[in-house]
């Protein structure tokens, strides 16, 4: 599993970015070009400490040991500056200790050492997505999809259409969506955005059924909740609508959602 933008569904990515760097930790273990069986010795010797400390990085990151594991990350490079799974742990990293211009770095220095692989390039366009940057992160996120070993591709799309949405351009935004659809009918993180971009074009029977598809699959929030409650009001099935309303106050009442209830017209 990799990376997912966040914002509709107001969920973390922690998990998924930890997921993503374990399977990185467990496929890449390419090797390097050697000129003779003592380089070659000495490369493997580099990337195997590369990959130990690594791991260990994202053992103490797990755990909450923050300073441990950039000690251990940074070591991981400086074994093997090549090793893109210790630049994107890194990268990891920074972001959740607020060092956004470095974590900015090591996710460059990941797509630089491994330009074509799916997994960096998707957690990068994610990344530029929550800077703001979403018109740049799109290619990476469609060179995510053409790698041919990258078993998520529903993932990257979702989250090229989830980035496409937060720019407003809505017929993008759905493309990708049911192209990840395509490959995944269940994926909740396309389901929900999808609904999203049905209610925004006024799609609203098409809304309320992508919305009951997520349901079925994904855990219910202020975002799904508040979505519910519009959907039911534009479709004038008030008991429904009010439904989701008390719900969304009762259980997420300091939400932007629930404060958007309250409003005054």
């Amino acid at each position: 599993m990799t990376r997912t933008v966040t914002g509709l569904a107001a969920q973390s990515v922690r998990n998924f970015h930890y997921l993503a760097c374990i399977v990185l930790l467990t496929t890449w273990l390419g090797g390097c070009a050697s000129t003779g069986p003592s380089r070659a010795s000495e490369d493997g010797a580099a990337r195997k400490a590369a990959e130990t400390n690594t791991s260990l990085g994202r053992r103490y990151m797990d755990r909450g040991q923050y300073e441990v594991a950039l000690e251990k990350l940074k070591r991981a490079v400086a074994h093997d500056r090549t090793y893109a799974p210790a630049h994107t742990l890194l990268a990891i990293l920074y972001e959740t200790i607020n060092m956004v211009e470095e974590a900015a770095e090591e996710y460059r220095l990941a797509v630089r050492y491994a330009p074509a692989n799916g997994d960096v390039n998707n957690n990068y366009g994610v990344f530029l997505c929550g800077q703001g940057e979403g018109e740049k992160a799109d290619a990476y996120f469609q060179t995510a999809v053409k790698d041919p070993f990258y078993a998520t591709r529903y993932v990257a799309y979702a989250n090229a259409g989830r980035c496409a949405l937060e720019l407003g351009d809505l017929d993008k935004a759905e493309r990708y969506l049911r192209q990840s659809l395509e490959y995944d009918g269940k994926y909740a993180p396309a389901l929900l955005p999808m609904a999203e971009v049905s209610y925004r074009k006024e799609a609203f029977l098409p809304a309320r059924g992508f919305l009951q598809r997520y349901e079925a699959v994904g855990e219910p929030n202020a975002a799904s909740l508040y979505l519910g409650y519009r959907v039911e009001t534009a479709l004038g099935d008030a008991r429904a609508a009010d439904a989701y309303l008390r719900t969304l106050r009762d259980e997420f009442p300091g939400s932007a959602e629930a404060a958007q209830t309250r409003a005054p017209n």
